[in-house]
């Protein structure tokens, strides 16, 4: 990171007018806000002054149903719908740029091509079979080593620092959830859910696969296990960011019945530059 920057911090600010706990990602040039409560100009006026201090260029807010039209008139935009984030009530992404550049999609139409070859395939729900003289487990903590090498491996650049066995093991530490595939020689494909036990909701994300194992159904068999853990911890709300570049991750979650709610213009930096990202999300309730 320039000027030896940590990725991110998360923080929280109370007034007499309002709560917001928030992430400043400096990696990804973006101020998040994930919980807030009070005054919706108070919140625009005080989001704004954070972006600003930080030279953050993307605000989004998650809102809560009851707010998203008082943030829109505040100049806010919706990009997507969480459904069922806040345990089961939807939340709403609504965003500001502070620079042109960044509002500005370079491949929009393009997105909106493989978004729709995407929709139009077959739904494929049924959990794909493990392959022979391979293991699927869950991640432990001795793991993450290998875990950050096939991030590198994959990934030019990453929101997080993925490729970072430390940051990894943190993460597993902290509670996200981790499963694997592995063939007797080496780890094939890895992907890991981010809890948020208050709101019971879980980010399915870190999906990554060998180039040589690819559309082999390891991704899909990997959500399924994800899945499955999860409801076992009453977690009701499940959700993705995918490239919306990418076919492959896309198709993934649509044909697992994931729905697609949105699309937010280059929220973050991945592969090699700041890319649009589909949102999906699933039910995991009965």
């Amino acid at each position: 990171m320039p000027g030896d920057l940590p990725y991110y911090v998360n923080q929280a600010e109370n007034s007499s007018i309002y709560q917001i706990t928030y992430c400043l990602d400096f990696f990804n040039k973006r101020l998040r806000v994930d919980d807030y409560q009070g005054n919706v100009d108070a919140i625009c006026k005080r989001t704004a002054e954070i972006a600003q201090t930080h030279a953050l260029t993307k605000i989004f807010i998650k809102s809560r149903e009851n707010d998203w039209q008082a943030f829109l008139s505040k100049g806010c935009m919706l990009e997507g719908i969480y459904k069922g984030y806040f345990r089961g009530s939807d939340a709403y992404c609504m965003a500001i740029y502070t620079d042109l550049e960044r509002r500005t999609s370079d491949y929009w139409m393009e997105e909106d091509r493989i978004l729709n070859q995407v929709l139009a395939l077959p739904l494929r729900p049924e959990r794909p079979a493990e392959p022979e003289n391979c293991t699927l487990r869950i991640a432990r903590t001795e793991d993450a080593g290998q875990l950050s090498a096939l991030y590198g491996q994959i990934f030019q650049t990453y929101p997080t620092p993925m490729n970072d066995p430390l940051y990894v093991e943190q993460t597993i530490r902290e509670g996200t959830i981790y499963y694997l595939l592995e063939s007797p020689v080496q780890l094939i494909s890895a992907a890991s859910a981010e809890i948020n036990t208050i709101y019971c909701n879980a980010e399915m994300t870190d999906c990554a696969t060998l180039p040589a194992y690819r559309n082999q159904g390891h991704m899909r068999l990997l959500m399924h296990a994800l899945e499955e853990d999860l409801i076992s911890r009453n977690i009701t709300c499940a959700y993705s960011l995918s490239r919306a570049l990418s076919v492959g991750m896309n198709a993934v979650f649509f044909q697992m019945g994931y729905r697609y709610y949105g699309r937010l213009t280059k929220n973050c930096d991945i592969y090699d530059k700041f890319e649009d990202m589909n949102l999906w999300v699933k039910s995991l309730k009965g």
